[in-house]
């Protein structure tokens, strides 16, 4: 059984670690969308300011976002987040009259970093459970294989060297009684 539960959590371990890799990829890239475009979203934002030079004021009338939902799904026993938004058009919160539109595209451009960043920190977050949950086979799977399946081999090992020996000491026992019965036998032939 210790066997079976060293090649369980090996496969576990592959398994963790093959779904690791492939999100690793995939954050590093969408880290690279979101570095790209926040270097866009902030240039674009300092053109706006130049432009306009009270972009803080503006930026107090875009309400706080709170349409990101977590749930969670289960890879081989590993609570993973699957982070999701409440998908709305994006709307202008702050008034035109007063605005141009070099802020326009600052404020798209800070979305689009926005929603990026939501994608990575699920990818994150998911790779750090992943990473802390094949941490966690390897020290099982090195438990079973260092320590509890050489510890019950030896066991087995005494309890079969146990039991030849006590094989052999009935056998030598059978061999003395039968032959005290032979010659108790023949003693009472003769007699």
């Amino acid at each position: 059984m210790a066997r079976q539960g060293f090649d369980l959590m090996d496969r576990k371990r592959n398994i963790l670690i093959r779904e690791m890799m492939g999100l690793i990829g995939r954050a590093s890239e969408v880290q690279r969308q979101i570095d790209a475009v926040f270097s866009e979203a902030y240039t674009a934002l300092q053109s706006a300011h130049i432009s306009l030079g009270f972009c803080d004021q503006i930026a107090a009338a875009v309400p706080v976002d709170d349409s990101v939902n977590v749930k969670y799904r289960s890879v081989m026993g590993v609570e993973i987040p699957v982070v999701t938004k409440d998908e709305t058009a994006p709307r202008v919160e702050y008034g035109l009259a007063e605005t141009n539109s070099l802020l326009d595209d600052a404020y798209f451009k800070f979305l689009r970093a926005k929603q990026l960043t939501h994608t990575l920190a699920g990818l994150e977050n998911t790779i750090y459970r992943l990473a802390n949950a094949v941490i966690k086979t390897q020290k099982r799977a090195n438990a079973l294989q260092n320590i509890i399946i050489p510890s019950q081999a030896e066991n087995i090992k005494y309890i079969e060297e146990t039991l030849e020996e006590k094989d052999r000491e009935d056998f030598v026992r059978l061999k003395v009684i039968k032959a005290g019965m032979e010659r108790r036998g023949d003693a009472d032939n003769e007699g």
